[in-house]
C-alpha cells in the first residue's frame, strides 16, 4: 500500500465541503491503469479543496486497516463500481456505514461504472470530485445476503453472459423483453417474503432482484423455462432462492456456489455525495 497526504491549501485558494471535512481518497490500482489521466485530474481538483491522504490499499486487509483508523476523514473512492461496492462492505463489515457519506468518483467505461450512472454520479472526472467537495449527501439503500455481503447493484442467477450499457432502466427493460437469458436452465425455488414464487423442481432462466432507488421493498423477476412462461415481477422485503448448489452474480462479480441465499431489502442503509 502507498499513501500520499496533500496539505491544505489557504482559504483564498479553496472552496472546500462544509466544515472542511478532511478526505481519505482510496484510490483503486486498476483505475490508474484504465484512465490515468482522469485520475490525475479527479486528484487535482480534490487536493486544491480539501485535506486529502491518498492511498492506494493492494488488498482487502490493507483497505480494511485504512478504513478502520481514518479518523474524521471521509472515503472517497476513485476507481469503477466494484471498487464502491468493496469500501462500502468494508464499512458495512466495521459497522461504521452509517458514519457519514462516501464520495465518488468513477473511472472506467461501460458496465464498469453502470452503478455510478444509475446513481445520479457524474462520470467526469472534474465534475465528480467537485461533487465530492459541494455535494450533497443522499441515502441510498442496499441488499444484504444472509453472509453478510452488501449488493449495491443487482443479483442474478445466472450471471450475464454479455454485458449491456444504458443504465437501470434499459437493463430492466431488456430483462423482461427475455433478452438476456441463459440457456442453462436451473432447478431453483423462489420465495418473497416467505411466499413460493416457484416450485422446487422447476427449471428457472432467470432470477434478478434489485433495491430500486427511494424504494423500501426490492424488486424481483422470475422468468420460468419453457414456451409460453410468464414474466413475475413482484416487490418484498425479503427474498430466498434455493435448490441445487448454484451460483450467482452480485454488483456484476460471481459469488457461490451456494445452497441456498436470502436477500434483505435495506433502504437508507449508506450514504452517497452527489451533485447539489
Amino acid at each position: 500500500m502507498s499513501s500520499l497526504s496533500t496539505p491544505a491549501p489557504r482559504p483564498s485558494d479553496a472552496a472546500g465541503p462544509p466544515g472542511g471535512a478532511p478526505l481519505l481518497v482510496l484510490l483503486d490500482p486498476a483505475a490508474k491503469e484504465a484512465d490515468g489521466e482522469a485520475v490525475r485530474i479527479a486528484r487535482d481538483v480534490l487536493a486544491g479543496g480539501a485535506d486529502v491522504k491518498v492511498v492506494v490499499p493492494e488488498s482487502a486487509g490493507e483497505l480494511d486497516r485504512v478504513l478502520a483508523h481514518r479518523g474524521r476523514r471521509r472515503p472517497v473512492v476513485i476507481g469503477a463500481d466494484l471498487a464502491l461496492q468493496r469500501v462500502v462492505q468494508a464499512l458495512h463489515q466495521q459497522r461504521e456505514l452509517g458514519a457519514g457519506p462516501v464520495g465518488l468518483v468513477p473511472v472506467g467505461n461501460g458496465r464498469a461504472v453502470l452503478l455510478a450512472r444509475s446513481l445520479g454520479v457524474p462520470l467526469e472526472p472534474v465534475a465528480a470530485a467537485r461533487a465530492v467537495l459541494a455535494g450533497v449527501p443522499r441515502q441510498l439503500g442496499l441488499l444484504l445476503d444472509d453472509g453478510d455481503g452488501v449488493v449495491l447493484g443487482e443479483v442474478r442467477i445466472p450471471g450475464r453472459q454479455q454485458s449491456h450499457s444504458g443504465g437501470w432502466r434499459s437493463l430492466w427493460a431488456k430483462l423482461i423483453a427475455a433478452e438476456q437469458v441463459d440457456p442453462q436452465s436451473a432447478q431453483l425455488r423462489v420465495e418473497a417474503d416467505g411466499r413460493a414464487l416457484t416450485g422446487a423442481g422447476r427449471p428457472l432462466r432467470l432470477v434478478a432482484l434489485r433495491l430500486p432507488a427511494g424504494s423500501a421493498l426490492a424488486e424481483v423477476l422470475v422468468r420460468p423455462s419453457g414456451p409460453g412462461s410468464a414474466l413475475l415481477r413482484v416487490r418484498a422485503a425479503s427474498v430466498t432462492v434455493a435448490g441445487r448448489t448454484f451460483g450467482y452474480e452480485a454488483d456484476g462479480c460471481p459469488a457461490g456456489p451456494v445452497p441456498a441465499r436470502t436477500w434483505l431489502a435495506k433502504p437508507d442503509a449508506w450514504g452517497l455525495l452527489l451533485p447539489a
